[in-house]
C-alpha cells in the first residue's frame, strides 16, 4: 500500500507517531485501516516481543485489548504503553478474577498452575507458567506436575489434555470460553463450506469447541495459521478465528483465497480500537496501561519462565 492510498487519518497518525519516536503495535483482530500502518501486527506475545526489541521507541500505543497492553507494560517497564480506549476489554480474561484462582490453587495444592497469556496481569502474578495457543501442550508437557490448573479458556485446556494424556487438567474457571471462537459451534457452517470448497485447508484455532477441532485439517493459534498459509501449497484456506484475520491474509498473501469460516465472528472488543481513538491517544499519550510494580514482577516471572522452555 502506497501513501495515497491511506485515508487523511491515516497519514496524520503516521507523522505523529514518527514525530514521536512511537512503536503502533495492531493485532491481527483489528480493523484493516489500523493493521495497515502499524509497525507490527501478530498475536498478543509476539507484539510485546515485538516492542522489547525496539530500544529506541519509548511510547508504545498498543491496539489490543487490556490484557495485551497490559502484558507489553510487564515486559516493557521502562516505556510508556498507551490503549486507544479503556473499553477494549477481554471478556475471557475477565472470567479468571485473582480471587477464583487462588480458590482453585487452595483446592489443589499440588498442582501446578499454567495460564493462558490472555489473562490479566493480577492472575498471571499467581502463575508457575504461561503459556499461548501455540505452546500450551508444549508447555504442560514439559512440567513434572501430574495435575495442572490451567485458565481461563476450557476449550484451550481440552486440546492440551489430548497432547498430554497421562497428565489431569482442570480448567480454571470450569467454563471460561471466547464468545467469539464459541460461536462456530460443532462446525456445520464451516463443513458445508468446506464442502464447496473441497481443495480448502481447514484451519481451526484451539479456543474453538472440541468437536470442531477434531474435524479440522489443522488446529492452529493465529501466528502459526499465518506462518502455515504462508509457506503451504495449498491455494485455498477456510480460516477459523475472528474476522480480522482473514483480513490480514488477504491483504498479505495474494494469490490465495481466505474464506471466513463465519462472515459475523466479530470481537466486538478489538473493534472498540478505532482510527479516530489511536490517533487521540498518539497525541496525548494517554490512557496509559501501567501495572503495580508489584504485581508486575510477579507476572513477569512465569512469562519468562515460558520463554525459556520453548527455546
Amino acid at each position: 500500500m502506497t501513501a495515497s492510498d491511506l485515508s487523511d487519518l491515516q497519514r496524520r497518525i503516521l507523522g505523529l507517531k514518527e514525530e514521536k519516536g512511537a512503536l503502533l503495535l495492531a493485532h491481527n483482530y483489528q480493523v484493516p485501516e489500523i493493521q495497515e500502518i502499524a509497525d507490527y501486527v501478530g498475536d498478543s506475545l509476539e507484539l510485546c516481543m515485538k516492542a522489547m526489541q525496539v530500544e529506541d521507541a519509548e511510547l508504545i500505543v498498543f491496539c489490543g485489548v487490556d490484557f495485551m497492553a497490559e502484558t507489553a507494560s510487564v515486559l516493557n517497564p521502562d516505556k510508556k504503553v498507551v490503549i486507544p480506549t479503556l473499553s477494549a476489554r477481554c471478556p475471557m480474561a475477565a472470567m479468571l478474577p485473582v480471587s477464583v484462582l487462588r480458590e482453585a490453587k487452595e483446592a489443589h495444592p499440588e498442582a501446578a498452575v499454567v495460564l493462558y497469556v490472555n489473562t490479566l496481569a493480577e492472575a498471571k502474578a499467581e502463575a508457575d507458567v504461561v503459556c499461548t495457543s501455540a505452546n500450551a501442550g508444549r508447555i504442560i508437557g514439559r512440567l513434572d506436575a501430574e495435575t495442572v490448573l490451567f485458565g481461563p479458556d476450557r476449550n484451550l485446556a481440552l486440546h492440551a489434555a489430548r497432547l498430554n494424556p497421562g497428565k489431569t487438567i482442570i480448567p480454571v474457571p470450569a467454563d471460561g470460553f471466547c464468545y467469539v471462537h464459541r460461536s462456530f459451534g460443532d462446525g456445520a457452517e464451516a463443513l458445508e463450506l468446506k464442502r464447496r470448497h473441497p481443495n480448502a485447508e481447514l484451519l481451526a484455532h484451539p479456543e474453538c469447541d472440541p468437536e470442531y477441532q477434531l474435524k479440522a485439517d489443522h488446529i492452529f493459534s493465529t501466528g502459526q495459521m499465518y506462518r502455515h498459509c504462508s509457506k503451504s501449497d495449498s491455494k485455498a484456506f477456510i480460516i477459523t478465528t475472528e474476522v480480522g484475520m482473514v483480513d490480514r491474509l488477504r491483504r498479505e498473501m495474494s494469490g490465495k483465497t481466505f474464506l471466513p469460516a463465519r462472515g459475523d465472528a466479530i470481537c466486538e472488543d478489538m473493534k472498540r480500537i478505532t482510527l479516530e481513538n489511536t490517533y487521540q491517544a498518539l497525541e496525548r499519550e494517554a490512557p496509559v496501561v501501567r501495572v503495580p510494580e508489584d504485581i508486575a514482577e510477579r507476572a513477569r516471572a512465569p512469562i519468562e519462565r515460558m520463554l525459556k522452555m520453548s527455546r
